[in-house]
């Protein structure tokens, strides 16, 4: 991989963000093509959204200069996660890139509560492209004493040369241990636990409103998981498939009055 090989860094923390920067310098470092292009604000649990805040029918896109991170092209986008994913591929921010980088998100990104991650979105976005996108996330936990970015930055510039080996159209979704020292946590192939980290449940329902709540998932995960090999210090790599139909039993023995119905 060299200067050629061109990465689009994204996120759903938003431009600000030290992860999204540590992502960056860190693909720098490798001598890869970088822009930078991350929303304006804060765009968590955004999925795959492709909205965007229009003003006479044009999208805001704010050219930045990051901090130790001269040289590289920066812009706040006022969209989501997935939106810059989608514009990108379509020249928004210059050549198309080989691969979109999203992260490095504050919490890990495990199980099938993927689904409704921004950080994630832009990848899966990426790879119905037929581009090639990897999902980046640091198992911070709530209330971190410190936050290693370049653990997670490190290990996910790392596995970039095992990405552009497989097809078009392929994405990661890397969860990394929050954790520091001369030796970088081991990559574990695992599967999507049932449930996130967390769960959100309905705490209470009123006559014109719901409150919600979130606590700690309950349920033992399997041990080859996302989560289960995460919290025993690995690096987790699963391969995830964008959207994509599947087969249906034969619908010609349906009676013409269900169809009709």
């Amino acid at each position: 991989m060299n200067k050629s090989t061109r990465v689009l860094i994204t996120n759903d923390d938003g431009i600000g963000s030290p992860g999204l920067h540590a992502l960056a310098a860190a693909a720098v470092r490798v001598g890869l093509s970088v822009v930078v292009a991350a929303p304006a604000s804060e765009a968590s649990g955004s999925s795959s959204s492709i909205t965007a805040v229009e003003e006479d029918g044009k999208i805001t896109i704010e050219e930045r200069q990051l901090e130790d991170l001269d040289g590289v092209e920066a812009y706040a986008v006022h969209g989501a996660p997935a939106f810059i994913s989608m514009i990108a591929t379509h020249g928004a921010f210059g050549p198309p890139p080989d691969i979109v980088l999203s992260g490095v998100n504050r919490g890990a990104n495990v199980g099938r509560a993927i689904l409704h991650s921004g950080t994630v979105g832009a990848a899966l976005t990426a790879g119905i492209n037929d581009g090639r996108g990897m999902a980046v996330s640091l198992d911070t936990g709530m209330h971190p004493k410190k936050i290693h970015w370049d653990t997670a930055a490190r290990l996910a510039t790392g596995l970039l040369p095992f990405l552009m080996e497989q097809e078009a159209g392929s994405v990661l979704n890397l969860n990394v241990p929050n954790s520091a020292g001369p030796d970088l946590p081991e990559f574990r192939t695992a599967t999507l636990t049932r449930f996130g980290i967390v769960q959100t449940t309905l705490a209470e329902r009123g006559q014109q409103h719901v409150r919600l709540a979130i606590a700690d998932t309950t349920e033992t995960p399997d041990p080859r998981s996302d989560a289960a090999l995460l919290a025993a210090g690995y690096a987790t790599v699963t391969a995830l498939q964008p959207v994509t139909g599947t087969a249906l039993p034969s619908l010609d023995a349906l009676p013409q009055a269900a169809s009709q119905a």
